[in-house]
């Protein structure tokens, strides 16, 4: 069996990132009307961390293994991720590859397609609440903005907002991209017509305010978000399942997005992976394309 192995770099310099928000577009449409074949997520917790395991299977079957150690020290991420494609048909390997980036990079772009979608037409000004790999990748997904002002602990990025409260009522769109472990912001801080989108995953915690999830428009990858860790998010465990909207449906016209100019509308990421699954493909597509990669027989 040939596979082809890709290295991060090699997917960094693959995926464009313009591309990869139109194809996160169809993945949640297919997703949403059930043409993927989805397992729960899984995952163990070890004393220093957490490994998170998803499989999909659509055009390809994917499977993405994850680990999230928040005490990894610079130059080691804190997430680090490989991504395995196998045929559809026959269920040969036909693909390895650093999973990293794309966990990054497809994390962000959700939540651009989302602010595409949910933030009022004429929302001017960003802010991005976070200091690291997510908040770089969210400044660069989330273009058109008049104003962009980030928000972090140790004041990693600029510019810089110096106190958070008014930085974020001052805010037409509002990206929490932290691994907090409780709320980073208040609920009422949220002014009328905001969107807030948040990536973070850190159970039994996490950085979005129940209340804020409560009492908005909300809108998610999967129902199954509803569902407790690791299947899916702490901050929505427990709620009606039917209170969250899925992405694909508000895409493919089945579900209203904004209703209002006044609305609050709220993006959760789970992380699904499709969106590994959509990267990860178009990756490969491209490798194929270009001569990129090593093949390597097993």
């Amino acid at each position: 069996m040939d596979v082809l192995v890709l290295s991060e770099a090699e997917v960094r310099e693959l995926l464009d990132l313009r591309a990869l928000i139109d194809a996160l577009a169809s993945g949640f449409q297919a997703l949403s009307a059930g043409e993927l074949t989805v397992a729960d997520r899984t995952g163990i917790t070890l004393p220093d961390g957490l490994l998170l395991s998803m499989v999909g299977a659509r055009d390809v079957i994917a499977v993405k293994n994850v680990t999230l150690f928040e005490g990894n020290q610079p130059p080691l991420p804190t997430h680090q991720a490989t991504i395995a494609l196998y045929d559809r048909a026959t269920g040969a390997p036909v693909a390895f590859m650093g999973g990293t980036h794309i966990t990054a990079v497809r994390t962000a772009a959700a939540a651009a397609l989302a602010a595409r979608e949910l933030a009022r037409p004429d929302a001017r000004s960003l802010l991005v609440v976070g200091g690291g790999v997510q908040a770089r990748c969210h400044l660069e997904a989330l273009r058109g903005f008049e104003q962009v002002s980030v928000w972090s602990r140790r004041g990693e990025l600029g510019p810089v907002a110096q106190d958070l409260e008014p930085a974020v009522r001052a805010a037409d769109v509002i990206a929490l991209t932290t691994g907090a472990p409780e709320p980073v912001i208040r609920a009422e801080w949220v002014t009328p017509g905001a969107h807030v989108s948040s990536v973070g995953f850190n159970p039994p915690g996490g950085e979005l305010p129940r209340e804020l999830a409560e009492r908005s428009h909300l809108f998610v990858e999967t129902r199954a978000a509803f569902a407790a860790p690791p299947v899916g998010c702490a901050e929505l465990a427990g709620l009606d399942p039917e209170h969250g909207t899925e992405l694909g449906e508000l895409l493919a016209g089945a579900k209203p997005g904004r209703r209002s100019a006044e609305e609050i509308t709220v993006y959760k990421a789970m992380g699904h992976v499709v969106e590994d699954a959509v990267a990860a493909e178009l990756a490969h597509r491209r490798a194929l394309e270009r001569g990129v990669g090593r093949v390597v027989e097993l």
